[in-house]
């Protein structure tokens, strides 16, 4: 009897050193690839807006280009012909993969992943690089697992760790990577699942930091935390954001329906008409280009109108619709925290005018946006919180962040609204339902 349960714990320790190890060979190649995807990114969208700033100037490229967005759309389009794995953001894949439900080839994902998210992006669409490198991580996860011949279970964690990871290289945000994992992937904190996706994060991180420095993803300079006697005005905002993240989920699965219901269209040349959107939005809306990183810096510095923080809210708001609804491969993580910002913005400045709220804290207010936005949308307060503080190094603005998390969290709730990777996973289980009975 003694004996067999030493072996029982012999085992078991056996069990997790390996997961460890493997979780950490997993956390040093999703630093590498994700790193590198990032890059690719970050240097397309300065290709973007380079092209598009001089067909301002040279109007006889502008057909030119056309073309080449129309054949970019297409390819792109081909790519997710070949393998509906690629599409969209890749977490309700890796979320079917983990339940059973989905299977993929995680080498091909990647490889097409990053061909299609470089094309996306240099053409100016609005996607974001995380939902692709949390993707990314898992396919790595799962290539490690084939390498070490691992158990079902042994592969569900390397993935989830490959997962955790992605977010990680992403944004600079092991921690946030880490409870991304447990919250909304698995929806259940255990250890089994901590440690491993935690290894992974952190080894990822500190890779990532190597390429990008040590300065948080949104360098907010100047941020003073709003007093408590104003947590009033946080609350207020927590219930406009939970009724902005409804319309957000709500016109994402709408934007899929209005693509479907177009009878020339198919998965092929949906993306076309994201491409040539794209290019329209790119010369007479250049700020809502790409994920939208350097909008969020500009609404900490600049002076925007309320009427033009509003113009590039709609602007952002249904260009994100289109390029997602198209089945581009690409991410809505950082799209919809810069919508959450432009909103926290407004607010900010309205607030401003009808009660006198001090100008002083609209950089908190826009931190709060993000925050509370994400919540909303994602239903994961916690993920929401530790993202946020991690991405803008805000850390003294711990409590109002989690004030407008659970506020957004709970009023979308009693909305009925449904966390949006959820919405979008049982859309893709239908889709493969209704192609294996044709």
């Amino acid at each position: 009897m003694i004996n067999n349960i030493v072996n029982t714990m012999r085992i078991w320790y056996d069990f997790k050193i390996k997961i460890i190890l493997g979780s950490i060979v997993v956390g040093i190649l999703t630093g590498f690839v994700a790193s590198c995807y990032r890059y690719l990114l970050e240097e397309s969208l300065i290709f973007a807006h380079f092209i598009y700033g001089m067909q301002l100037e040279k109007l006889w490229f502008i057909p030119i280009w056309t073309v080449v967005l129309a054949t970019s759309g297409y390819i792109v389009g081909c790519i997710v012909k070949s393998d509906s794995m690629v599409a969209g953001s890749g977490i309700p894949q890796v979320e079917g993969i983990l339940m059973g439900k989905l299977s993929m080839n995680w080498y091909k994902v990647i490889l097409k992943k990053f061909i299609a998210g470089v094309m996306a992006i240099a053409a100016g669409l609005s996607l974001g690089r995380e939902g692709p490198s949390i993707q990314i991580g898992a396919a790595v996860g799962q290539g490690v697992d084939r390498l070490f011949k691992g158990t079902d279970l042994e592969k569900k964690l390397l993935m989830t760790s490959g997962a955790s990871a992605g977010l990680a290289a992403a944004f600079n945000a092991p921690l946030a990577g880490c409870i991304f994992a447990l919250e909304e992937i698995h929806k259940n904190f255990s250890p089994k699942i901590l440690i491993p996706a935690f290894s992974a994060s952190i080894i990822s991180d500190i890779i990532a930091k190597q390429f990008f420095g040590m300065s948080p993803v949104f360098n907010f300079k100047y941020v003073k935390v709003v007093t408590l006697g104003d947590y009033g005005y946080i609350v207020m905002l927590g219930m406009i954001l939970a009724l902005c993240g409804v319309a957000f989920n709500k016109s994402l699965l709408k934007s899929q329906d209005i693509y479907n219901s177009i009878k020339f269209l198919n998965v092929k040349n949906k993306p076309v008409i994201a491409f040539l959107v794209a290019g329209v939005m790119g010369l007479v809306l250049p700020q809502v280009l790409g994920g939208g990183h350097d909008l969020v810096s500009d609404l900490t510095i600049s002076n925007m109108t309320v009427q033009m923080l509003v113009v590039i809210l709609v602007g952002k708001f249904l260009f994100t619709m289109s390029s997602y609804g198209s089945g581009t491969p690409g991410g809505i993580f950082l799209p919809l925290l810069v919508i959450g910002a432009l909103v926290g913005s407004i607010y900010g400045n309205i607030i401003h005018v009808l009660f006198g709220f001090d100008l002083q804290y609209i950089n908190d207010l826009i931190i709060l946006g993000m925050a509370g936005y994400f919540s909303s949308v994602v239903k994961s307060p916690i993920t929401g919180v530790v993202l946020i503080i991690e991405m803008t190094g805000a850390f003294t603005s711990l409590l109002p962040i989690s004030v407008v998390c659970v506020t957004a969290y709970v009023f979308s709730d009693m909305l009925n609204s449904k966390p949006v990777y959820e919405l979008l996973l049982s859309r893709i289980l239908n889709t493969h339902k209704k192609a294996m009975h044709n």
